[in-house]
């Protein structure tokens, strides 16, 4: 996802519910969100189902990355090579 460009990116609800398929079209091509205000407060955002997917994929790979820190920490993980050869089994079935 690109980064937000503050004069570009930030509309009013009024001017989004008039002209959805040009904001569609804007964050396809730009590949950054819109954010949706209303009474002058950001409400929403408008996002493209690609980076919405990318954005889901990368929090999943930081929690389990944050559970394995967290494991190391208790020393409730396990080695290396007890890891791989439960994976292994996994795939070999």
């Amino acid at each position: 996802m690109q980064r937000l460009k503050i004069d570009q990116d930030i509309k009013p609800l009024s001017e989004v519910r008039t002209g959805i398929a040009t904001f569609i079209k804007q964050i396809h091509n730009t590949k950054r969100p819109v954010i949706i205000t209303q009474h002058g407060k950001s409400v929403a955002v408008l996002l493209g189902a690609l980076e919405y997917e990318a954005m889901q994929e990368k929090i999943e790979l930081l929690t389990e990355v944050q559970t394995a820190i967290g494991q190391l920490e208790n020393c409730t993980g396990i080695e290396h090579d007890d890891a791989k050869e439960t994976i292994l089994k996994r795939i070999l079935k």
